[in-house]
C-alpha cells in the first residue's frame, strides 16, 4: 500500500478526525468507528507498516509499552471485567487497514464476543513435525510470507 494512501497515516497527520483516546511521538490511539464493544480502541504506530513482522523491534518495544497504559485506561474506563488486545495481519487474518494497528476491546462475562474458540487436538505425531517447520523459519531475516509474494502489487485496501 502506498504511505499516501493509507487512513491511518492520514489520521495520524491530522488529514482525517479522530475521537483521540492518547497520543504521543509513537503512537496515536483513538476509537473504532466500527466497535464490536463499547470503548473499542485503536492503538496505531504513527510510523508506517503493514504487518507486526515488518516493524522493527526496538519500534515494536516502544509500541508495546504504550499497549498496558492505553488498555487499562479503556478497560477501567468502560468499567469491563477484562479486555482482547488483536492485531491481525494480513486480510486472511481479518486486517482491512494495511497499517500495524491493536485493537483493544473491552469485555464482559456473558457479552458474546468470541464464544467459542475453535480449538482441536493434533494428530499424532504432527505437532512437532509443524514445530520443526516454524523453527526453520526463525532466522533473521525471516523468508517472506507466502501471501506477500502472491499479493506484490495489489492494492485494493480501501
Amino acid at each position: 500500500m502506498n504511505v499516501d494512501d493509507c487512513i491511518f497515516c492520514k489520521m495520524v497527520a491530522g488529514q482525517i478526525p479522530v475521537t483521540k483516546i492518547y497520543e504521543d511521538e509513537v503512537v496515536l490511539s483513538f476509537l473504532d468507528i466500527g466497535p464490536i464493544s463499547e470503548g473499542h480502541t485503536l492503538v496505531v504506530p504513527k510510523q508506517h507498516f503493514e504487518r507486526l513482522h515488518d516493524c522493527p523491534s526496538e519500534l515494536l518495544g516502544q509500541v508495546g509499552s504504550r499497549l498496558g497504559k492505553i488498555a487499562k485506561a479503556v478497560a477501567v474506563g468502560m468499567n469491563s471485567q477484562g479486555y482482547n488486545v488483536l492485531c491481525n495481519n494480513g486480510r486472511a487474518a481479518g486486517q482491512l487497514i494495511e497499517h500495524l494497528h491493536f485493537h483493544i476491546i473491552p469485555r464482559n462475562a456473558g457479552d458474546g464476543l468470541f464464544d467459542r474458540w475453535p480449538s482441536y487436538k493434533y494428530q499424532q505425531g504432527k505437532i512437532e513435525a509443524i514445530a520443526a517447520q516454524i523453527r526453520e523459519n526463525l532466522s533473521d531475516p525471516p523468508p517472506r510470507l507466502a501471501s506477500e509474494d502472491a499479493g506484490a502489487g495489489d492494492s485494493q485496501d480501501l
